[in-house]
């Protein structure tokens, strides 16, 4: 005979043992094995509520543990938007600004290559030998031979050194935005004595750039806008090995460079 109860604790068990001494048929043995069994069931009982009550706690630090995950996550991620945004407004700052620069530069270029032309157009007629336009470095070089210009060792200019001069001084005249340097070039063959006041190649070469400076201004050109210096033999175009080649070398490069305000105003704010 066998009996379960869902009740336990020394009230229960009393009870369960009272009853069970009025039933018929039950001895003590059968009443002591009803009682172990009845107590092993009670000690599983607690021993579940134990587990279950330690499962309970666990499952709740479990839960604020996550909480807090969640709400440090969430802070990270406001934080994270936070920062995208300023990210992104600086960002949107500097395309901006990197915009507007490549607008300046394209119409630095676009005047560069105007200017170009315009003197190109201005000097047409004379022998490509002796006067040549390039634009290199975001510069237009306007490279006029010593033949087109002075006598050998001389510091004045020829007359149709001068008829150059004037016209590309025409096309200048009245642009504002554009510096003018004036650079006097010799080869390497050194001067005997002093020739027309020049003591060695490069008073020559300051002394012809001032020259051609004098007759730029008298012709229109602002003198604020003008540099006139002399490189001497230091900036060959060519090796000074033979005739012709130094024949290249002396020479005199007018040198325009469009002003870059603008430019520079730009990259300050960088």
């Amino acid at each position: 005979m066998h009996f379960f109860t869902k009740q336990a604790g020394p009230v229960a068990s009393v009870l369960l043992a009272a009853a069970l001494l009025a039933l018929p048929g039950c001895n003590k043995k059968e009443i002591a094995a009803l009682q172990q069994q009845n107590a092993e069931l009670t000690k599983s009982r607690d021993q579940l509520q134990l587990e279950k009550s330690a499962l309970q706690q666990a499952k709740d630090r479990t839960e604020a543990s996550l909480n807090s995950s969640l709400l440090n996550k969430s802070s990270q991620v406001n934080q994270l938007n936070q920062t995208l945004g300023i990210t992104e407004q600086d960002l949107a700052g500097k395309n901006a600004r990197v915009a507007e620069l490549q607008r300046v530069l394209d119409e630095k270029e676009a005047a560069t290559n105007a200017l170009r032309k315009k003197v190109s157009d201005a000097l047409l007629g004379f022998n490509s030998n002796d006067l040549q336009v390039n634009v290199k470095n975001g510069k237009v070089y306007v490279s006029l031979s010593e033949q087109l210009l002075f006598k050998s060792g001389s510091t004045r200019v020829d007359p149709a050194g001068q008829d150059a001069l004037i016209k590309l001084a025409n096309a200048l005249t009245g642009n504002k935005d554009v510096n003018i340097l004036v650079e006097g070039h010799t080869d390497n063959v050194p001067i005997k004595g002093v020739v027309n006041g020049a003591k060695d190649n490069w008073d020559l070469s300051v002394l012809r750039a001032t020259e051609i400076t004098r007759l730029l201004t008298a012709a229109g050109i602002d003198p604020t806008q003008i540099t006139p210096s002399g490189r001497g033999q230091y900036l060959p175009v060519a090796a000074n090995d033979t005739p012709q080649n130094k024949a290249i070398n002396r020479r005199t490069d007018i040198i325009l460079t469009p002003k870059l305000d603008e430019l520079f105003s730009i990259l300050d704010t960088q």
